[in-house]
């Protein structure tokens, strides 16, 4: 009878992991293939009414280098995506941007990964920290999510990559099944 708390444990841990596993970390970044105009449209409305941080895409700020539409543009998305928990729909600013799964974080630029490190909900006001002064009309259209894997040479993560619980969860779950049927049955 002594196995059933651990049984009842395993099991415990192994929900927690799948969750976590399932939810994983995720960024929203823009299309390389985006059309500048689409892209500058887009940050006008994260920065804008969209709520996003982009402080840090200020000449000023830790992510203003590189000076490109699609760097700062991937910043501001991810602002915004971060400060909507990640919702379904967050992510597309009409097709310019798309979610992965490997931190775009470099140097001192470090990019939200939820929305506590995204300073939190987004505001319903305009903030003043937009990089130019126009804000589109435009809403993001639905979503068109695709996460990107993180790709893996020699058994190690490329830069930036990080190897997703998922990775493990297959041999736990054989372990953890294996160990408990005696004490089940």
């Amino acid at each position: 009878m002594a196995a059933a708390p651990l049984v009842a444990l395993s099991w415990l841990v192994l929900v927690l992991l799948l969750v976590e596993g399932v939810r994983g970390l995720t960024w929203c970044v823009a299309r390389s293939d985006a059309s500048q105009q689409a892209l500058q449209k887009a940050i006008d409305y994260a920065c804008g009414v969209g709520g996003a941080d982009c402080s840090p895409i200020q000449p000023t700020g830790l992510c203003y280098l590189p000076n490109t539409l699609l760097a700062h543009a991937s910043y501001a998305f991810n602002s915004y995506y971060q400060r909507r928990s990640m919702a379904p729909g967050s992510c597309d600013f009409a097709g310019t941007a798309t979610v992965a799964a490997s931190d775009p974080s470099y140097g001192s630029c470090v990019y939200p990964s939820s929305l506590s490190t995204a300073g939190g909900p987004a505001s319903t006001t305009p903030t003043s920290s937009t990089p130019t002064t126009t804000i589109p009309t435009i809403i993001p259209s639905p979503p068109a999510v695709f996460i990107t894997p993180p790709t893996y040479d020699s058994g190690t993560p490329s830069s930036g990559a990080t190897r997703s619980h998922g990775v493990y969860l297959f041999p736990l779950m054989i372990m953890i099944i294996r160990y408990s049927l005696p004490a089940i049955v």
